[in-house]
């Protein structure tokens, strides 16, 4: 079925703007600005990038709000029946409270990690999750996995090993960080996807079948996010840690004056953290909408989509070097998640099949061997 025009604009959108969030935060730490210190550094602050994450998944509750009380100010009843604004807008809040810390520690933790490798290994090993939710649901959501499933985790396993050795092998002179860091990067975002699993594993167990309109839930988890975690931000300016964790002027956890300063002395800045605060909430709002306008696993694979164009504009703005190895890594990784959430493999290879059997059946007919009946359910 051809996608409608306002389907193919959710879909760009949400290639897009995913893109620009990822490679906006890259960008903020490839850029170097004086600090509090008056020393000129890189920006390294990923508890500040945390924080304006939150603030753009915030935005989509304040955009919910306002949607919800335009639609009533109509008293026909629309703001039940909205895709974006029906559901269950009674419940606790607070149910949000627990994936809205697994999102926080498993953001913070992705952006060290992203501090340390490239653009392109942050988004791939995203994909790790497939792993960690397979697992986790079969342990607490009593979920049988099927073989089809298995295998997608299998070569999902193996496409994220192929962009390890990729990047332990790697030795580009254009990038700032040592081996060792790059391995560590990886190594972080590995373990944040961990910690989202859980967070998924928890609403699907607690929250999906409350029935609660995606973008308010989306919303909530950024006010309870930026809420802790700013307020985390004071005794993580006290914390002094080693490198490479304390590239900021008093060499703590987290300086966010340091960040505001050098913020305000690098207008590149500026544009690289509204880009991150504005693309989360396009990216979570097109996201929920491809869900409902599409699929689940049409958005899986848009998602697969914007992991090649960052890989691509990383090389094209000299980010990282061009490595074979992880063109058969991120092959890889595909075809897992395109396995494990049966899109187009299984597809393809029943309609190869059917192909097959309709061109053996007719040389076999042509032969004088057997005749096709319209009935056979092989060619079906």
């Amino acid at each position: 079925m051809a996608w409608s025009k306002y389907q193919l604009i959710l879909a760009v959108t949400m290639v897009v703007t995913g893109s620009i969030n990822t490679l906006s935060t890259k960008w903020a730490d490839n850029l170097e600005s004086q600090g509090a210190d008056g020393n000129v550094r890189a920006f390294s602050h990923p508890f500040v990038q945390a924080c304006a994450m939150f603030l753009g998944e915030m935005l989509c509750l304040l955009a919910f709000k306002m949607l919800y009380y335009n639609l009533r100010r109509r008293r026909d009843g629309s703001e039940d029946t909205h895709e974006l604004t029906k559901g269950n807008r009674d419940f606790n809040p607070f149910i949000l409270f627990v994936p809205a810390m697994c999102d926080m520690i498993a953001t913070s933790i992705m952006y060290i990690g992203l501090n340390l490798t490239y653009a392109s290994s942050f988004q791939m090993f995203r994909g790790s999750v497939i792993i960690f939710v397979g697992i986790l649901s079969v342990a607490f959501l009593n979920r049988v996995l099927k073989g089809r499933e298995w295998t997608g985790i299998v070569f999902v396993i193996i496409g994220l090993a192929i962009v390890g050795v990729s990047d332990f092998i790697a030795n580009d002179g254009g990038i700032a960080h040592s081996r060792n860091n790059v391995i560590t990067g990886d190594l972080l975002i590995i373990l944040a996807q961990i910690i989202t699993s859980v967070q998924m594993v928890y609403e699907e167990r607690f929250v999906a079948g409350l029935d609660i309109p995606a973008l308010q839930a989306v919303g909530w988890e950024g006010f309870f996010g930026f809420s802790v975690l700013g307020t985390l931000l004071i005794p993580f300016y006290y914390i002094h840690v080693g490198p490479p964790f304390n590239n900021n002027a008093r060499g703590t956890l987290e300086d966010f004056v340091d960040a505001l300063i050098q913020i305000r002395n690098n207008w590149q800045l500026v544009f690289a953290i509204a880009g991150t605060v504005i693309s989360i909430a396009f990216f979570n709002f097109a996201g929920i909408s491809v869900t409902k306008e599409i699929s689940a696993t049409t958005r899986m694979v848009l998602d697969s989509v914007r992991t090649l164009v960052i890989w691509l504009v990383a090389l094209a703005v000299g980010w990282q070097q061009f490595h074979a190895l992880q063109i058969l890594g991120f092959g890889g990784l595909l075809f897992g998640m395109c396995l494990y959430n049966n899109v187009f493999v299984l597809q393809c290879w029943s309609a190869a099949r059917g192909l097959y059997m309709r061109q053996r059946h007719g040389y076999q007919e042509a032969q004088g061997i057997i005749t096709i009946r319209a009935d056979d359910p092989q060619i079906a």
